[in-house]
């Protein structure tokens, strides 16, 4: 399970036992300040579910993930790719027998991750885009962590072509970035602290006390 969040839980775990999966991971592609992870949650219901992150990252997990690791489920891996510039701690997750690449919040469809929090950089985000997503084969299918307009997956191929910023320039790019003057979002005071610690609030409380 990629990104899962804290308000679908029960409904994923439902699904989890309906299908009879085994779920072994819960991987977040970064530290969201958008909504609060569900790894924690998660891992109450399936003990046996480890929860992955970035170790860049410095967030609580079970696993702290570095670039090249292999997160491996089944008969089948999914490599980790060192994406920053959203955040330092971003990865993407390729499955290559399956042509797919899980990109987080750094490539969106036809879009990208902002870049003016949480040691966001530009100039990064665009290099590794480029580098690490950008060089996959054309036809591998792009899942991001979310899209505010209804869409759930592209291409490489699409993106490559029709992303509106990210087909630019790098320094047209970073123009675009650096002036998009967007407000903060609604629950990052509460998001940020509680994903450090894999959305677990009991342990957000008690290291607060301490």
């Amino acid at each position: 399970m990629i990104d899962p969040v804290i308000e679908t839980v029960e409904r994923d775990f439902r699904i989890i036992q309906d299908l009879r999966l085994n779920l072994v991971a819960a991987v977040n592609t970064h530290v969201h300040a958008d909504h609060v992870t569900g790894s924690g949650e998660m891992k109450k219901k399936i003990p046996g579910c480890k929860s992955m992150i970035a170790e860049v990252s410095k967030a609580k997990a079970d696993v702290k993930l570095k670039p090249n690791d292999l997160v491996k489920f089944g008969q089948f891996e999914l490599e980790v790719r060192s994406t920053p510039g959203h955040t330092d701690g971003c990865v993407s997750y390729v499955w290559h027998e399956k042509g797919m690449v899980f990109t987080g919040d750094a490539l969106l469809i036809r879009g990208c991750g902002r870049t003016d929090f949480q040691e966001g950089n530009p100039g990064v985000l665009y290099d590794s885009v480029h580098s690490q997503i950008f060089s996959l084969p054309k036809h591998f299918i792009v899942f991001p962590a979310h899209d505010y307009t209804g869409q759930t997956m592209s291409t490489v191929e699409e993106e490559v072509k029709f992303n509106p910023r990210l087909k630019r320039s790098k320094s047209e790019f970073i123009q675009i970035m650096s002036n998009l003057k967007l407000p903060y979002p609604k629950q990052i005071d509460k998001a940020l602290p509680a994903n450090m610690v894999c959305g677990i609030f009991d342990e957000l409380e008690t290291a607060a006390q301490t």
